[in-house]
């Protein structure tokens, strides 16, 4: 199946009758919308609702019963387990088919367990779990599920790219692995290690250190033990505001090394480092504004129109894709079933005039190409910049879908 194109210019605000007119499907986000992640939980309810607006914008999701509209329902987790299992419970109490989460791995290695039970216990009351940024390779590995799906690149997929540029830069010495301290962070600690001593083997680690999640507000002592190590480059996959003060602190303490991050180019990190940041912040994604192409800057100019505030410039095209993907695998099943749309998202494929992207039905991991972009003033080929900073990111590698794929260790049990 092939999910085609962006629909025009996006005239979001003509919402069909007949689609407003029949019960919504509802989708309810569960993530962070208060504490230290607030922000990066509002930039998803920004990127989710634009996509659904236009699902709805042409009359919604085709079903048996007609038209019907796509709707969000958010829940707050506060950035934490726990909360979390409370408000998916919440959340099938309130018979929502789909759960949307994202933001930590921890909170989604929780969700899938929580998922796996309640559609044992309730058949009839199946729940389909959409991950849109939990890249903690093991939730398309020993973990896997039948229920679960995730759009974005693994954290696997990502050090690849990442570590493909490495391999070309030779001005790098000596690198500073720092992480958050959770599964996620682990990963991208034990990967860095690993794919540095194939692709660079004369590559000194000199630094290995993990920082509690979302409690620092001073990162000033973390970079005087970088400077101090030497390091001439340091591998990262913060996000949210862990990002986004370190890399202040950074800039501030004159460390003058390269960043090569997971998320460097957006939350507040491309303003924070300032023109520190320029030819030395690094991050890798699926998409990025200067990806360039006529169809690429009319998706961005879509979001850009619809949320102007420099404040709220963080796009990204995992979500949009995933609801187009969802709408269309829930018109593939006729049905809102949990176990039908499964199946149909399934070896789905979606193309749009700058995007190829597959579901790999073994594991349902997603597999697409992958940018790996550099910060630079903007000017010339960096036609956009990030948050109305002044900085934008330019392309320094294309890695297509083949070159990031990683085999998968998944042995899925199917209903």
């Amino acid at each position: 199946m092939v999910v085609k194109g962006w629909l025009g210019a996006c005239l979001l605000a003509l919402a069909a009758g007949a689609a407003s007119a029949q019960e919504p499907i509802r989708l309810g986000m569960i993530d962070g919308l208060s504490g230290p992640f607030a922000n990066a939980g509002e930039a998803v309810v920004r990127n989710l609702r634009l996509a659904i607006d236009r699902v709805n914008a042409r009359g919604g999701v085709r079903t048996a019963e007609g038209q019907r509209p796509l709707e969000l329902v958010t829940f707050d987790s506060k950035g934490n387990v726990d909360e979390s299992l409370i408000q998916f419970r919440a959340l099938v109490d309130r018979r929502i088919p789909f759960v949307l989460q994202g933001n930590s791995s921890a909170v989604a290695a929780a969700l899938v367990g929580a998922v796996n039970r309640h559609n044992a216990r309730q058949p009839d009351a199946r729940v389909l779990f959409m991950n849109y940024s939990a890249v903690d390779p093991a939730l398309t590995n020993e973990n896997c599920s039948f229920w679960h799906f995730r759009f974005d690149a693994g954290a696997d997929m990502r050090m690849e790219a990442l570590t493909e540029v490495i391999r070309a830069d030779a001005s790098v010495r000596r690198i500073y692995l720092i992480a958050q301290d959770y599964s996620f962070g682990h990963q991208v600690s034990r990967l860095a290690r690993d794919m540095l001593a194939a692709k660079r083997p004369d590559v000194k680690i000199v630094g290995d250190e993990f920082h509690p999640i979302g409690k620092i507000k001073d990162f000033a002592p973390y970079i005087a033990k970088i400077k101090a190590s030497g390091a001439d480059a340091v591998i990262t996959g913060n996000w949210g505001n862990d990002l986004t003060l370190m890399v202040k602190a950074a800039r501030e303490g004159g460390l003058g090394a390269k960043f090569y991050t997971f998320y460097g180019n957006g939350l507040g990190a491309p303003a924070a480092m300032g023109d520190a940041g320029v030819g030395r912040v690094l991050a890798v994604a699926e998409w990025h504004p200067n990806v360039g192409g006529a169809a690429s800057d009319a998706f961005y100019q879509a979001f850009r129109n619809r949320y102007p505030e420099p404040k709220d410039d963080y796009v990204h095209l995992r979500m949009q894709m995933m609801v187009e993907m969802l709408a269309r695998a829930i018109e593939q099943a006729g049905s809102t079933d949990a176990a039908k749309v499964a199946r149909a998202l399934e070896g789905m494929r979606y193309v749009n005039d700058f995007h190829d992207a597959t579901v790999r039905a073994d594991d349902h991991q997603v597999l697409q190409p992958l940018y790996v972009s550099m910060m630079e003033r903007q000017g010339g080929d960096v036609r956009f910049d990030n948050e109305g900073s002044g900085f934008g990111f330019r392309t320094v590698k294309r890695l297509k879908a083949a070159q990031t794929t990683r085999a998968t260790t998944c042995k899925m049990e199917r209903p």
